[in-house]
C-alpha cells in the first residue's frame, strides 16, 4: 500500500528542492527486494541514496537488494567497520559507493575519509547520512527513512520516501 502526500510550499518546493514525501508499506523481504530493484533501475551516477532509520530498521537489507540488481552476485557486508566498500563494474551497472556513516563521531570526519574522491561518477549509498551531515539538500538525493511497527496492530515497516528534484519523474513508486 502506499500513500502519498505532497508538501512544500509556493512553487511546490521546500528545503533542497524536495517536492513531496511518499509512504511505502515493506511488510516483508520480498517487498522490501523488489523495492530495491525498483531503485537500482532508476539509479544514474551521482546519485545518491540516503538510508536512514534505527538499528535493524533495515538499512542494509535495502542496500543489499539495489546491489543485488545493479549486478553484484557476492556477499555485501555491512560497510559499519570499514565505513566505505565500493563496487566497481563489471561486476556492477554503475560504480557505487556503499557508506555507513554509524561510527563517524563529527560530519567533519567525511573529509578524512576523501568520500568525494570515490563518488566522482558512482553512485552513493549512504546508510546514516545524518553522521555525515546529510545529503538531503543535493538534488540528486532520495532520502529514505525506514519505520518499524511501533505496535503489533501496525501492519509493516514503512519507507518513507523523499525525493531532490532530479528524481522527479523517476521516482522508485508511482
Amino acid at each position: 500500500r502506499q500513500v502519498r502526500t505532497d508538501v512544500g510550499t509556493g512553487a511546490g518546493h521546500r528545503r533542497g528542492g524536495r517536492t513531496s514525501v511518499t509512504r511505502i508499506a515493506l511488510p516483508d523481504l520480498a517487498a522490501m527486494g523488489a523495492f530495491g530493484a525498483a531503485i537500482a533501475d532508476r539509479l544514474r551516477p551521482g546519485d545518491v541514496v540516503a538510508l536512514s532509520g534505527g538499528l535493524g530498521a533495515g538499512k542494509t537489507t535495502l542496500a543489499r537488494a539495489i546491489l543485488r540488481t545493479l549486478g553484484h552476485e557476492g556477499e555485501v557486508p555491512s560497510p559499519s567497520f570499514a565505513i566505505i566498500e565500493i563496487y566497481e563494474s563489471p561486476g556492477v551497472r554503475l560504480p557505487v559507493v556503499h557508506a555507513d556513516f554509524y561510527r563517524l563521531e563529527r560530519p567533519q570526519d567525511v573529509e578524512e575519509l576523501g568520500l568525494d574522491d570515490y563518488r566522482s561518477g558512482a553512485v552513493l549509498l549512504a546508510e546514516w547520512p545524518e553522521h555525515a551531515g546529510g545529503f538531503a539538500q543535493e538534488p540528486a538525493c532520495l532520502s529514505i527513512t525506514l519505520e518499524m511497527p511501533q505496535e503489533k496492530s501496525e501492519p509493516a515497516r514503512i519507507a518513507i520516501v523523499e525525493p531532490g528534484t532530479d528524481w522527479l519523474g523517476r521516482m522508485p513508486c508511482p
